[in-house]
Formats: C-alpha cells, structure tokens, sequence
C-alpha cells in the first residue's frame, strides 16, 4: 500500500492538558462469580442508588439511535431491534448483567443433560401474554422450531445452527421441554439469553407492533416513524417484587429516535432524556463537570482498541514487509515502544486502562487474570528488534535487507479518538526508528480492504465482545474463520501456534466441565498474547448518564448498560416523579 495521508500534531502538550482529579461515581468491582450462582443478587449491589422506596408511575425517557429496522423479535439484528426486544420480550433464562450468572425467567429451572448435548426446562405456572393468553409449552415449541427453520433465516437463530445436524425440541410428559443438539454444546445456556419466547398470533401481528402480546414488562403503545416509540406497561406481567407488588415499576417508556448524540446530550441535561448508555469519554466529562452525580463509570467495558499487522500471503504489499509482519520479534518489539498508560490518559482522558490481553477483566469469569501486563519499554523493544536483525542507524530502523522501517495504517475516518491513538503510535514508534503512515477511510472502503483485497499492511480498529462466552467467538479464534484477522480463511493453519489455537477452541466447545474449558482459553489468551498476532492497547470503561430522579438504577458493563433491570426502575417521590 502507497498511499500516505499522515496525521500529525505534538502530544506533549496534550498529554499534560488532559490531567487531573475529576468528580465522578465509580462503580469498579474486582468480585468474581461463581457459575453455580442462580440467586437474585442485584439488590445488594443497588442498595446504594435507592433515594427512596419503589413507587409506581412516570415515563422513562432515552433514545434509539437508529430507526428499528424490525418488529418481530426473531428476526433482530440490529440494536434498535434488540432493545425493543429485550424491553418487550420474555426469555427462558437470562444472564444477570451485574453478576454475570445465568437466572431463571419464563423457565422456573433448568438443566443440562447427556453432557452437554441436551437442555431441559420447566415452565414458569400462572405466566401470561400481555393479551391475556397463558403461556403454554406449545409456545416454547414454537418459538425454537421458528428460529431453527432455515427458511426463515432467523438471525437469533443462527447460534443454534453448528453444522453438527439438526437440533430437535420437544415437550415431555409433564410440560418440561427439551432442546436436543447433535453434539454436546459448551456454555449452553448462554443461547436462550436472547431468545424471545412468542407464539404464532403474536409473529402474525408484528407489522402491527401495538396489537402484538408479549411476555416482557412492556408492550408497544404507539410508534411514530421517525420520531418515537411508546411502550406501555404490561398488565400481566409476571414478576412482583418482595412485597409482592407486581411489576413493571414505571408505566411507560417513550423511545425517542435520535441519532446525533451532541443533541441526546443537550436533552439530557435540560430533564428531557433519563438515560444515556456507552458515552464517549469527552462527553462524559463534560456531563461530569455539569452534573458529577449523573456521570457514571462502571469502569472497564467490553470495549477495546486493538492494532494488528497483514500477514496474508497474497496480499499485494511487498514480501520484505510480510517478513516483518509474520515476525514475533517485530510484533512484539512494536508493542514494547506503544505506551498504552499515555493512550488511556490523553485519549480517553482517563477513562479507560491498558490492555492486558484479548479479554478484557470485565468479563469476570473468562479473563485469563494471570497474564503479564504489557510494559512500555523502547529500550527493550530496539534489544528485540537488534536480536531479530534490524539496526538503527541515524534514528532509521533497518531491516538485513537494507529497507527502511515503513509502513502504513488504516484505521476509520470520523473517529476522532482513533485517529488520536493513531498519531499517537505514530510518534512512539518514530522513537525506535519506525515510520508510520496513517491512512484514513471511510468504514465501507475500509471493510473492504481488510476481508476483500487485502490491501493494506495495519489496522486500527474498536472491538467490542458482545457474548462472554469463548464460543461466540470461534469466527475470530479459529484460522479457517473470516474474521481471524490477521490472516483470515485458511485452508489449514499456518503457523503451529495458530494450530494449537484452532484445537483448544474446538476442544472448550464440546467441554461441559466449566473449569477445565477455562484452563483450555486460557491457554489461548496466552498463546494470543506471547505471539501478538493482534496488539490490544486499551480497555474503555463503559460510560453512562443517569438521571438523579431515577432509583434502582445500577449501570452494568453488558448491554444494555442502564436499564437491564427496567422492571425495577422507578421515579423517586421524593425527587418529584415526572409524569
């Protein structure tokens, strides 16, 4: 690749700007927990956001930052689609997103069965569509044959689909169900957390989204394309809370379709949004300066920023480079001279930590807590780089060959924190003698470059890890896969650590043991981390904005961040609740 559009500027000044003490909640946790834990433990951890006792009544305010592009909760894709799902919807089981445990929801209990390879659940008595209609285990059946036709493409479906065979579902004598895989499936509850249990009236009806039953604490009241979406609670929802008082708490939720954030920003601050979710840092911190007790830091996210070299054999950039690419030495001596402490501080202005691995330690169970952190040592970085070859000379890195250390980066335009982390690598690894030449493109362009023609030689770019569980994440690990990104789609692995890699997924796949199929990824953030395929450089904390009027409110580092809890917010009387 030749093409060059550098980004400069000096940091100096910048990274002394950006320091200094903040006024800021902070809700960090270290607590780990146990995958045995089914207990309701979210109102400990909420105690402390209670500024009153429940009441019922209000309208809950935030924003959908796009048009749903759906209404039927088995066709969601998108992240409009998934947060009328999860509002309206009702699931089997559901992962608790401050404790990261799995509870039960429309099933009273559940378990696994013939290793792995089965799930038994018991329906819940007494629960109702919103309509009135009970639910019934006809339904169940329903559902998961819905999601499993491959007629319908159902993208909630597709977890299902392994290529194993087919699954089947059926209902035992005394209305339990079981879904029966091919093969024994590892972390099998994780693919109900998202499965909205409906029936076929409620499918016939969702082009009229306000005449559909639904099971969640919330039915759709109104929509107005464009401007909003109105939920309304639903009466016959079936949780109540330890006074047994039912719930939903608040009555409505209005939905308002905005996509400029400087602008959702503004409604916050005037009373007029509750509620903001995954906030950039410089926004934050203005909200912080404004209105300290409305900024919240949940602390690390799932979030993370992450630097990777091409070393795809037909990519067209010149072999010489591919040597220095496919080089451990190389990747890791780059890694030494970034300092991730200075990109988590100036860039994310604090908000934000350096990057241990491909985990990040918000993901309490799965981080492998035992890697080394990474160090920021150019000194060590030109020992390693000498070792492999290379000299500096008159402030120029050589490889044996003669050739100049120089390459180019790609990252997305528009992202103004991503070109500064840029800029920022840029100089750094200008201190060992490495020239670097940041490219920005628009995300199509750029999306073709590094799963189409491959031309480009580095990437930078965002992950966010949406699924805890390693096995969502075999179209990265696996080197057959499309999104392995360094070196996507290959016919068979082409180093032994990529080999190695590709076994130790395939093997915590079909473990039923949590404990040993920890110990198997394990191994792989290890093995990922000693050869640096893919450089991880920081983990963004998960930002949000609360209102100060709303109580039960416990920001979580999972989607969705604020309201995963939404039948049990409420508007303080205290406070004054809005109508």
């Amino acid at each position: 690749m030749t093409v060059d559009r550098p980004i400069g500027g000096a940091r100096a000044a910048s990274r002394k700007s950006s320091l200094g003490m903040r006024p800021i909640i902070s809700f960090r946790s270290t607590a780990r927990w146990l995958l045995a834990a089914l207990a309701f433990t979210w109102p400990c951890a909420m105690a402390a956001d209670r500024p009153s006792a429940p009441v019922h009544g209000g309208e809950l305010r935030f924003c959908l930052r796009a048009e749903p592009r759906t209404f039927d909760p088995l066709m969601a894709s998108e992240e409009p689609d998934e947060i009328l799902s999860f509002l309206t919807g009702g699931v089997l089981i559901r992962m608790n997103r401050a404790t990261q445990a799995f509870e039960p929801e429309l099933a009273e209990s559940w378990r696994l069965l013939d290793a792995g390879r089965k799930i038994e659940f018991k329906l819940r008595e007494g629960v109702h569509f919103s309509d009135g209609a009970a639910l019934t285990p006809a339904d169940v059946l329903f559902t998961i044959r819905t999601v499993l036709d491959p007629t319908r493409q159902s993208p909630v479906g597709d977890p299902f689909r392994n290529g194993a065979g087919p699954v089947a579902v059926n209902e035992r004598p005394g209305g339990s169900i079981v879904v029966a895989f091919p093969a024994p499936v590892a972390g099998l509850e994780r693919l109900f957390d998202q499965l909205v249990i409906t029936s076929a009236r409620s499918l016939e009806k969702s082009a009229r989204p306000v005449e559909m039953p639904v099971l969640g604490p919330y039915r759709i009241a109104e929509y107005r394309t464009g401007a909003y979406i109105l939920l309304a609670r639903n009466p016959n929802y079936w949780k109540k809370d330890a006074n047994g008082e039912r719930l939903p708490y608040i009555d409505s939720i209005r939905l308002s379709i905005q996509q400029n954030r400087e602008l959702e920003l503004i409604r916050f601050e005037r009373g007029q949004v509750d509620l903001i979710n995954g906030m950039d840092a410089e926004s934050f911190d203005r909200l912080a300066a404004r209105q300290p007790e409305a900024a919240r830091d949940a602390g690390r996210s799932l979030e993370g920023e992450q630097l990777w070299f091409n070393q795809v054999a037909r990519a067209p950039i010149p072999e010489y480079r591919k040597q220095w690419f496919r080089s451990r030495d190389f990747r890791r001596a780059v890694s030494e001279a970034i300092n991730r402490a200075d990109l988590a501080r100036v860039v994310y202005r604090g908000r934000a930590a350096p990057a241990i691995g491909p985990v990040s330690p918000a993901n309490l169970f799965w981080s492998n807590a035992r890697l080394p952190a990474p160090v920021f040592d150019p000194k060590a970085a030109l020992v390693r780089l000498a070792a492999a070859g290379f000299t500096l000379s008159g402030g120029t890195l050589r490889d044996r060959g003669g050739h100049a250390v120089e390459f180019s980066l790609i990252t997305n335009s528009g992202n103004k924190s991503r070109e500064q982390v840029a800029t920022m690598i840029q100089q750094d690894l200008a201190h060992i003698g490495i020239r670097l030449n940041i490219v920005t493109l628009d995300f199509s362009s750029l999306i073709e470059r590094i799963t189409r023609n491959f031309n480009y030689e580095s990437c930078l770019l965002g992950l966010v890890n949406v699924d805890l569980d390693p096995s969502a994440q075999m179209n990265v690990w696996l080197s057959s896969a499309a999104n392995h990104p360094w070196n996507p789609e290959q016919p068979a692995p082409q180093t032994a650590w990529e080999a190695e890699i590709d076994g130790l997924m395939r093997a915590q796949a079909v473990e039923p043991s949590p404990r040993r199929r920890k110990a198997l990824f394990d191994r792989v953030q290890a093995i990922v981390v000693d050869q640096a395929p893919v450089l991880y450089l920081v983990d963004k904390d998960s930002l949000s904005a609360v209102s100060g009027s709303l109580g039960n409110v416990s920001p979580a580092v999972l989607h969705p961040q604020t309201f995963w809890n939404v039948e049990r917010l409420y508007f303080s009387a205290a406070k004054g609740m809005r109508p």
